[in-house]
């Protein structure tokens, strides 16, 4: 009998959101960049919202969970630390099933600071991150209007991955080297 839905080659698509308060005292960290501002983001670690959603959008395209289940908020060891680390391990634990990364699509959701004067830096900085052209990155800012969510910033991700036929066997999974 033939394997349900055989697609060669294969596709996923993951969705991740996140969101955090402004806290006055802390950097700003947003899409891996440090921005200038009068508060940062709470959180157990540096609180990127837009990083911690492109972690969540590529573990949920591996259907390995989420941020929390790689890097508990009650885990010392995770205090203060930066997001990067983070994104760099949910994408390893996807190379090392054959997975690369097609596009990703990002809308970081606050009133301030604006979004469009850091777009192309924010798009930049994910695509060193990613390892990938930053043609297949998008950064949208959007304002919560309606929203009822002032002092508080949020992101949503989708990211699309793509993997060879020929490249459909697992390798061991990385550990943590944040």
């Amino acid at each position: 009998m033939p394997a349900p839905f055989p697609i060669e080659p294969e596709y996923r698509i993951g969705s991740g959101w996140d969101s955090h308060v402004f806290e006055l005292g802390r950097p700003l960290w947003l899409g891996g960049l440090l921005i200038p501002h009068a508060a940062g983001l709470a959180g157990h670690s540096d609180g990127d919202v837009v990083l911690h959603a492109i972690c969540d959008a590529l573990l949920g395209a591996l259907a390995q969970g989420d941020i929390g289940s790689h890097f508990s908020s009650h885990d010392p060891q995770w205090k203060d630390a930066s997001s990067s680390g983070f994104v760099r391990h949910a994408l390893q634990l996807a190379r090392h099933a054959g997975w690369s990364v097609v596009n990703l699509d990002a809308n970081v959701i606050l009133e301030q600071p604006r979004i469009a004067p850091l777009q192309a830096q924010i798009r930049e900085s994910v695509a060193g991150l990613l390892e990938v052209p930053s043609e297949r990155i998008s950064v949208k800012g959007k304002t919560p209007e309606g929203l009822a969510t002032p002092h508080t910033a949020i992101a949503q991700v989708t990211v699309l991955l793509y993997r060879s036929s020929a490249l459909t066997t697992p390798r061991a999974a990385p550990h943590h080297n944040v």
